[in-house]
């Protein structure tokens, strides 16, 4: 009995951390994900400055996906009772594919317009602020 309660414990907290991670946590990006990713930005720009905005990009992405196989992995543990064998290879597979369908859903979404995101980095901008 103890071991169920341990296992039920540990999915609970994989599961915390998974959903403070993932993409359906809305309040997240600026506690863990941003600076998940401008850390692994700024240790890919060791190598090379260029890579300071793509690897954050990837780090950030790369942080969901690690959020979203957190949930799989906790709620496993946490609602099922009996002991299942399980495949690294395929859960990790499964989240990989999920996580990359989930953003290419939102990439989608926001192509067609569905989604309103902020235009920060437009040339109008950018001349209103520097007073030109």
């Amino acid at each position: 009995m103890p071991d169920v309660s341990l296992k039920k414990l540990r999915g609970g907290l994989l599961l915390l951390m998974g959903y403070l991670l993932s993409p359906l946590c809305w309040w997240n990006d600026l506690f863990f994900n941003l600076p998940i990713a401008y850390g692994f930005g700024y240790i890919c720009s060791l190598l090379s400055p260029d890579l300071l905005f793509p690897c954050s990009i990837v780090g950030y992405w790369l942080s969901n996906i690690v959020g979203i196989l957190l949930i799989q992995l906790g709620s496993v543990e946490v609602f099922t009772d009996k002991p299942k064998e399980k495949n690294l290879k395929q859960e990790l597979l499964t989240g990989f594919i999920s996580s990359t369908a989930f953003t290419l859903v939102i990439v989608a979404l926001i192509h067609f317009n569905v989604l309103d995101t902020p235009d920060l980095f437009s040339t109008q901008q950018s001349i209103d602020l520097f007073g030109s």
